[in-house]
């Protein structure tokens, strides 16, 4: 499995629009790109495969932007990668067809299969809100009140 650019950005972009989901407002991709220090061009061109996968919704104009189309709970990576990646899981080359095509079909089966089978279930397991949580709990801007 190989994740391109696309995906990397399309995964922290709706992070991003996770994070103010709970908020109801429509965010610009300028605003995203400043925030992430993505290429506005190249973000716009993540959602509008993202807008196409279901993802996102947007609406034009003054007060226009992109927002996510269901809750952060119900969006899973899989999802969200699925949407911009052209082959999230390629073929893998033969090796050993022609001389011992036995052994390659094992190595397919038990090992090939087995991986692109778990990073799926990975994948599916894991929600945007999730990534949410976890990077919410890294951030270093985050400040705790404590009471005592």
């Amino acid at each position: 499995m190989r994740i391109s650019a696309k995906g990397r950005y399309a995964l922290c972009a709706t992070v991003s629009l996770a994070q103010s989901y709970r908020s109801g407002e429509y965010i610009t991709v300028l605003s995203i790109s400043e925030r992430l220090g993505i290429s506005k061009i190249y973000l716009e061109q993540v959602f509008s495969l993202l807008k196409r996968g279901g993802i996102v919704s947007s609406i034009k104009g003054a007060q226009g932007g992109y927002q996510l189309a269901r809750a952060p709970e119900s969006i899973k990576v899989y999802d969200i990668l699925a949407a911009v990646e052209t082959s999230l899981f390629e073929d893998n080359d033969e090796t050993v067809t022609e001389s011992a095509p036995h052994i390659e079909a094992a190595v397919r089966e038990l090992v090939y299969k087995r991986l692109d089978g778990a990073l799926v279930k990975a994948l599916q397991e894991t929600s945007l809100q999730d990534l949410v949580t976890e990077a919410e709990k890294n951030d270093p801007t985050q400040t705790y009140m404590y009471y005592i």
